[in-house]
């Protein structure tokens, strides 16, 4: 830059690299900020860097205004040539460039150090400059055109407001605009062609606005003629870019990166750091899903546009970034999808329940008694007796029949003919809560791995009744065996002592052909102190007494 009046070489010197280390430091927080957490991919460092621009380009637009104001007064409306008019912009363009090469330097030598994913862009890189110039340009045409002390941080300000709302505007103002959608979509890939378009439509842009001014200054013919040709490389790119497909398709198959053991867990490849998490995660999900029409042996990331269905045994998953409480949120979503919701009723509380367990969360107690009894009930149970459940109870719980039944609770259909004794009556159910319907000396079995049984000290059921409980195979239906169920138990809530078999709506029949009585060594203990336990034979899981060997039957 020649020395002028009012303005020193020296001083643009200072000026020029201060601009250049507020550019840079501005380059780097903001690409920074746009980098997507856990990514080591090319293309996210690509998208970084032209969104930079967002801060790194309203800098430099005030900064070419500020030396335009300077310039300006400099001459004091003397005529330059060509070259003399326009050493001092291209200058400015040197220096903005400069910063934004220098933030793409230090950015690639940190991808340098960690493997990443993908191929570098430079037609991406290219449009990053095209439009850190268009700032300038902008900003230095602004700064002669209103030579006051206040037009740098007008011209700052203004750049900004306007691209910003040029970038979330309209689809075609946005794909115009220098800038990237964010935030990245791994999946969805970098098309060369459209940066390419890009590029040629910002520098088409650049150059007109820079030689329109030019030609306005020196008033030559030539440099309007230029104006002009820019005006047509302006327009091809602008065509050419408006005219491709807004979706852009990968480049080249994606090749997972997968951790197969003890369950396949696949992810893209930028996203590898994520899959010991990711594993450990669903790992616990699977092996409480096994046995389950939810089972599954392979996790894969998927873009959240693909409505592809996944083949048998695999779960679609979506991993957006790899921030704290990634892994977290990608189970809680996938065991959201597993269940229907069930709105704002009763059963919503009960469903609640069992993604909480499946999350690996604290079971919540919901609003309801009938929902805290059922939380204490399963949280009870063993991890081996909760998956045992859910393998009884999946359907149910997918489709939100879950109801107070099926957690330890009497079922909430009215028991035919109940007998009373004494002033005794069925309990009134609380307003709202479906599942308080419970008759005098039924409870809960705390700890128990199956429905409640009935207290033999409550009412009795007629001689002439062949069952008592739901008949509508929603829960439990007890059928006493010949010669009617004893009594005598001295704790409540233990199970009757002989001839009873308790069938489940769902194929599970629960049997007691001999107990111990009082006196023998049956323990007084209730629910499985009594020595009761599951086992399985060709009808499904039936309860057995290990000390009577009859029972085994």
């Amino acid at each position: 830059m020649l020395e002028q009046r009012g303005v020193s070489r020296e001083e643009l010197k200072h000026s020029a690299l201060v601009a250049v280390g507020i550019l840079l430091a501005l380059g780097l927080l903001a690409a920074w900020s746009v980098l997507v957490p856990g990514i080591s991919a090319w293309e996210n460092i690509v998208v970084a860097v032209i969104g930079s621009l967002r801060l790194t380009g309203p800098v430099a637009a005030a900064f070419a205004a500020w030396v335009a104001v300077r310039k300006r007064r400099a001459l004091r409306g003397r005529l330059l040539g060509t070259w003399q008019v326009l050493r001092a912009p291209l200058a400015i363009l040197v220096v903005v460039v400069g910063a934004f090469g220098a933030t793409v330097t230090l950015l690639a030598m940190k991808a340098v150090l960690t493997e990443q994913a993908g191929h570098l862009a430079p037609t991406g890189l290219a449009v990053g400059a095209a439009g850190l110039a268009l700032y300038a340009v902008i900003g230095w045409v602004t700064g002669w055109a209103l030579p006051w002390a206040v037009t740098p941080l007008l011209a700052g300000v203004a750049s900004y407001g306007v691209f910003t709302s040029l970038a979330g505007g309209s689809t075609w103002a946005g794909r115009l605009a220098p800038s990237t959608s964010e935030p990245y979509d791994p999946f969805e890939g970098l098309s060369p062609v459209a940066f390419e378009n890009q590029t040629l439509w910002l520098l088409g842009v650049t150059a007109a606005v820079l030689l329109t001014w030019t030609a306005i200054v020196t008033r030559r013919a030539l440099a309007l003629a230029g104006a002009v040709l820019a005006v047509l490389v302006a327009g091809t790119g602008m065509a050419r870019l408006l005219s491709e497909p807004q979706a852009v398709a990968a480049t080249e198959p994606m090749v997972y990166s997968c951790q197969e053991w003890p369950i396949t867990v696949c992810v893209h490849p930028g996203m590898r750091s994520g899959l010991t998490e990711l594993g450990a995660t669903f790992t616990t999900i699977a092996a409480r899903l096994t046995g389950t029409p939810g089972a599954f042996a392979r996790v894969e990331q998927r873009p959240r546009a693909d409505d592809g269905v996944p083949g048998p045994g695999v779960v679609p998953i979506h991993v957006d970034d790899l921030t704290p409480g990634f892994a977290s949120r990608a189970a809680a979503e996938f065991v959201e999808r597993l269940a229907s919701p069930c709105g704002e009723g009763p059963a919503g509380g009960y469903r609640a329940i069992v993604t909480a367990w499946l999350r690996g969360e604290p079971l919540p107690s919901g609003p309801l008694p009938g929902h805290q009894a059922a939380a204490a009930w399963f949280s009870a149970l063993t991890e081996s007796q909760r998956r045992d459940w859910l393998r009884m109870f999946y359907t149910d719980f997918a489709t939100c029949r879950l109801k107070a039944s099926h957690f330890g609770g009497v079922t909430t259909q009215p028991v035919p003919r109940p007998m009373t004794r004494g002033n005794a009556g069925p309990v009134t159910p609380a307003p709202g809560d479906e599942t308080s319907t419970r008759y005098p000396g039924q409870s809960p079995v705390p700890g128990s791995p199956y429905p409640t049984m009935p207290n033999p000290s409550a009412p009795s059921v007629p001689s002439d009744s062949s069952t008592y409980g739901s008949g509508d195979g929603s829960g439990p239906v007890v059928s006493p065996a010949p010669g009617g169920a004893e009594a005598g138990s001295s704790q409540a809530g233990s199970l009757p002592q002989r001839g009873w078999s308790m069938r489940h709506g769902h194929g599970r029949v629960l049997h007691h052909r001999h107990a111990r009585r009082p006196g023998h060594g049956a323990s007084t203990d209730t629910g499985a102190a009594t020595g009761w336990a599951w086992r399985r034979h060709h009808r499904g899981p039936a309860l057995w007494c290990p000390t009577d060997p009859r029972s085994r039957t």
